[in-house]
């Protein structure tokens, strides 16, 4: 580029007032210093740029050309630096979060409802996915950081945070009342019918790995794809469901399910955030991040 960019800047300001003395003020530096800009701009594109008039200066031809381009290019980084100031000032920007239906509901969805009643200007996009599938969208970088079930396949690269403790359970209907108040052998399961998620998911993992060292291996009679269908499927008696006692709380504490309990329990696991060591988070997603850890 020729010339210094500092001089385009008093250019362009000088062409919109068309008055040193008015640029000279608005720019806050002295009329020689502005007049000096000129005279070195000038020299280095090699013609005039303005010429003397009764109230001020004009553009030549020659200014008026490169007035054209100077205020677009010049107009268009004063919009990125607006921007840039409402977004670090949380007056704008956008935040990419992944989240299973467990984490949006008992955990995430609170914070969400506190930063948005702060920051009403910030768009946030959750995207719904079981817990592989968001990860892999993390590292892809398609999203800005992630809430999920333990366990996952964990890497140098992820920075994880333990936020909640959920526990795994077994519910019933009253179809099922002989069970209730009685405490199960856990291979017992082997001869009930079970309601569960489907094996993508981090939480039928879990479920299949402490049933299977317990030397449980169950055949469900429903595989679903979110737990408030198995709590659903459980209610009408269709079998036992296997879910994160958060999501059943209500349908116990109503009495249309109880726990239905084992000799054997599994062990608490977490919810937990994960961001990409490699991929900056914005001003806004670290804020919120920030709000939730």
């Amino acid at each position: 580029m020729t010339g210094n960019l500092e001089h385009y800047k008093v250019f362009y300001y000088v062409a919109e007032c068309k008055s040193i003395t008015v640029a000279s003020e608005k720019l806050y530096i002295s009329q020689p210093a502005v007049s000096q800009s000129i005279k070195l701009l000038e020299q280095n594109v090699g013609c005039s740029l303005f010429l003397r008039v009764s109230k001020g200066v004009k553009l030549t031809p020659e200014g008026e050309l490169l007035y054209k381009y100077v205020k677009s290019g010049y107009e268009t980084i004063l919009s990125g630096e607006q921007k840039l100031e409402q977004m670090l000032n949380l007056e704008k920007g956008e935040i990419r979060i992944g989240a299973s239906d467990m984490t949006l509901r008992f955990f995430l969805l609170t914070h969400l409802e506190k930063f948005h009643s702060i920051y009403p200007s910030i768009k946030i996009i959750v995207t719904n996915g079981p817990t592989p599938e968001t990860i892999q969208y993390l590292m892809e970088g398609k999203i800005d950081f992630a809430v999920v079930s333990a366990p996952f396949e964990q890497d140098e690269d992820m920075a994880v945070s333990e936020v909640k403790s959920i526990t795994d359970i077994f519910v019933a209907g009253n179809g099922f009342q002989h069970l209730k108040d009685k405490i199960l052998s856990i291979d017992e399961l082997n001869n009930l019918p079970i309601i569960c998620l489907d094996r993508k998911t981090s939480t039928r993992r879990f479920v299949d790995n402490f049933l299977t060292k317990n030397g449980v291996d169950i055949a469900p009679e429903f595989e679903l794809a979110t737990s408030e269908l198995i709590v659903k499927f459980a209610e009408m008696n269709l079998g036992l469901g296997s879910v994160v006692k958060d999501f059943a709380i209500d349908s116990i504490e109503s009495g249309r399910l109880f726990e239905v309990k084992f000799s054997i329990k599994s062990k608490a696991r977490s919810l937990c955030v994960v961001s990409s060591k490699k991929s900056p988070i914005s001003h806004a997603g670290r804020k919120l991040l920030d709000m939730i850890i």
